[in-house]
């Protein structure tokens, strides 16, 4: 049996927050719901076709009366009125309820809509099911109107921002028929497609809709299949670990012109960073990722390779660089490159060419200006896009990132038997961690400085600082100064972490969430929580990750960011997915749960407790092992193969040229 179905992503549509734009994909193309509607249809996307201005209303005329889909404020007969529905990764159902007394006589309709977008072709299909709740006989016409152009976007050019409507060809809509008797108590059910004039037609739409589920089931459960199942009775975990591994799956892309099959945009949903940003691709869930793509994660890393990320900090779904250099593009690839190299013995010349993109990326940037062994990025634009001045040029990370990546390089070039100094890496990773602490760090306040080339220097408490935890580079006095700011009024809120300290008056805003405050971009937090486990600052860790459990409850997949003191999502102008979802199921599996591959093939399992419940992870595989936990307050039971085992190396490393 294969551990998820479809149903088990099932999502509530009457518990979703901002922004309420759903989206539903088919891994080549995406549509909308049109929100306020039972049946209405939003933009739509199946590059290289963009249909951002694409409208389909539905209205019903029964018996020669015209009822109106669509919310109107008032009292009264309002026409067909939503009552909910149920989102899918491969589809939107929704419902809706006409229930009139006219003119002596009931009208009582029960409205049911399913939305699919089309897989291999461009457009969708809309399947529209009336029922008669009355014991009168109906004659009843579907009236659609269909307006907006589809353009052609060329795949290098689909980057961060969504395409814009533009002057484009007209978009064709095709049905069953439009007209049924309704008999009382009886249904009727009519299928609509709709697609680019000159663009294939459906000859069955049911079919096509068929196609899109067979294709969803078929990606779980080749994405899924080495993924544990996680049930607990802790309120809010399941539900959070389910919708973080669907804010992965909703990024996966099978389009046959893309550069590689599967393609993993950074978003894409909304026609938005239907790219990949080496960045989050790779830094905030890799060994999850790399459990999903299997030997596919290669061809993902070689794709990042073959663009220039000197110049670039992400690649279009055809390879085209776009963008600017990026401070974090080279420890993102480290990232998952390790990640990698824990399933399969990694290529020399694979590590070699990594070798030499972190290196010529490390010459982007100027040395700094004492020692120069830290690095100059420069500003906003290369780090964090926050909106004012602060953690600009010599900052603590990424260099401490630089540190990591160097080790991690060192590494894997002794396990693949790449010809790099590995002295000389290692040797420089410690001088920069020793340069990091002795230039930024300000013990008085407990925080990292950062410096201008003028010698001007900041105190801005972000939460990136957290990632030189992560990265070796802090002493245990560092460390505890930096964990004594995690606490509520400062980096926690109720609903999450704050990217920047509300106590920072110099940089902390509401308005731009993902990096200057009031909230995060969504792989921050988890990423805390997973730094404080690898800590050992168990405790702390589960208080961070807790404060996120409500996201599962309410959204069908992770937003690019959310606020930590209000559930919810800017309402608009964010992207609607994002890939660093993934980020939630990745701390759970490597730092709640301590299952840790290394990239000689052993397998480390180090559980924490849970202050109260049960947590069961089952089917975790590893080179043909399956491993399995059940996780409680005061104790942990842990099986290899159905063997229990105490925690510690559970999997030996590989042996052999081919691991």
């Amino acid at each position: 049996m294969p551990p998820y179905a479809l149903d088990d992503f099932a999502f509530d549509l009457r518990r979703a927050v901002p922004p309420d734009q759903i989206w539903v994909g088919s891994g080549t193309g995406t549509v909308s719901r049109l929100s306020g509607t039972v049946c209405g249809v939003g933009g739509w996307f199946a590059p290289p076709h963009a249909a951002a201005d694409s409208r389909l209303t539905i209205s019903f005329e029964l018996d020669g009366r015209t009822i109106s889909d669509g919310t109107r404020p008032g009292a009264g007969d309002r026409g067909l009125l939503p009552a909910g529905g149920t989102w899918r990764p491969d589809r939107v159902t929704r419902r809706g309820t006409y229930h009139q007394y006219v003119d002596g006589r009931l009208i009582s309709l029960a409205v049911e809509s399913t939305l699919t977008p089309r897989h291999g072709e461009p457009g969708y299909v809309l399947t529209i099911n009336v029922r008669n709740r009355s014991a009168h006989h109906h004659n009843l016409r579907l009236q659609p109107t269909l307006s907006g152009t589809d353009i052609h976007i060329p795949l290098s050019d689909w980057g961060w921002v969504p395409p814009s409507p533009s002057n484009g060809t007209s978009i064709t809509l095709t049905h069953t028929g439009l007209t049924a008797p309704l008999p009382p108590n009886g249904d009727a059910t009519f299928t609509l497609a709709v697609h680019p004039s000159g663009a294939t037609a459906s000859a069955d739409p049911a079919a096509d809709a068929a196609t899109t589920t067979r294709v969803w089931t078929a990606r779980l459960n080749q994405a899924l299949a080495r993924i544990p199942v996680l049930t607990s009775d802790i309120p809010g975990l399941e539900q959070y670990y389910r919708r973080s591994l669907a804010s992965g799956l909703v990024c996966w892309w099978d389009h046959p012109d893309f550069i590689t099959t599967p393609f993993i945009a950074t978003s894409g949903l909304d026609g938005g960073a239907l790219c990949a940003y080496a960045w989050d691709t790779g830094g905030y869930a890799p060994t999850v990722l790399s459990l999903m793509l299997g030997d596919h994660v290669v061809d993902l890393i070689e794709s990042f390779l073959d663009a220039d990320l000197t110049d670039r900090y992400a690649i279009a779904p055809d390879g085209t660089g776009l963008g600017v250099a990026y401070a974090y593009s080279g420890w993102s690839l480290t990232m998952l490159a390790r990640a990698a190299a824990a399933d399969r013995r990694l290529d020399p010349g694979l590590v070699s060419r990594l070798y030499d993109v972190l290196t010529a990326l490390d010459k982007r940037f100027r040395p700094d200006d004492q020692t120069g062994v830290l690095r100059d990025y420069g500003d906003q634009s290369n780090l964090l896009e926050m909106r004012g001045a602060g953690w600009e040029h010599v900052v603590a990370s990424p260099n401490a990132e630089r540190a990591w990546s160097l080790e991690a390089l060192a590494e894997l070039a002794e396990l693949s038997g790449a010809a790099l100094p590995v002295d000389e890496l290692r040797a420089s990773a410690r001088e920069i961690r020793t340069e990091v602490i002795r230039q930024l760090w300000d013990a008085d306040a407990g925080w990292f400085r950062s410096r201008y080339p003028d010698g001007h220097t900041e105190l801005a408490y972000s939460i990136q600082a957290f990632d030189v935890l992560r990265s070796g580079a802090c002493p245990p006095e560092v460390a505890a100064a930096l964990i004594e700011h995690l606490r509520p009024g400062a980096f926690l809120g109720e609903y999450g972490a704050s990217s920047v300290s509300a106590e920072d008056v110099r940089h902390y805003e509401t308005a731009d969430i993902d990096w200057s405050g009031a909230g995060a971009y969504t792989g921050e937090a988890p990423q805390l929580a997973l730094t404080l486990w690898e800590r050992g600052e168990s405790a702390l860790a589960w208080d961070v990750l807790r404060r996120l459990f409500w996201m599962g409850e309410h959204y069908p997949y992770f937003p690019q960011d959310h606020y930590c003191d209000k559930p919810g999502a800017p309402a608009s102008g964010r992207r609607s997915n994002v890939i660093a979802g993934l980020t939630g199921a990745e701390a759970i599996l490597t730092g709640l749960a301590g299952i840790r591959p290394h990239p000689d093939g052993s397998l480390t399992v180090h559980p924490n407790p849970v202050p109260t419940g049960t947590l069961t992870l089952t089917g975790y595989t590893h080179h043909k092992h399956r491993i399995d936990l059940t996780i409680t307050p005061d104790h942990t039971e842990i099986t290899v193969d159905g063997r229990r085992t105490n925690p510690g190396q559970v999997v030996p490393p590989r042996r052999g040229p081919t691991g």
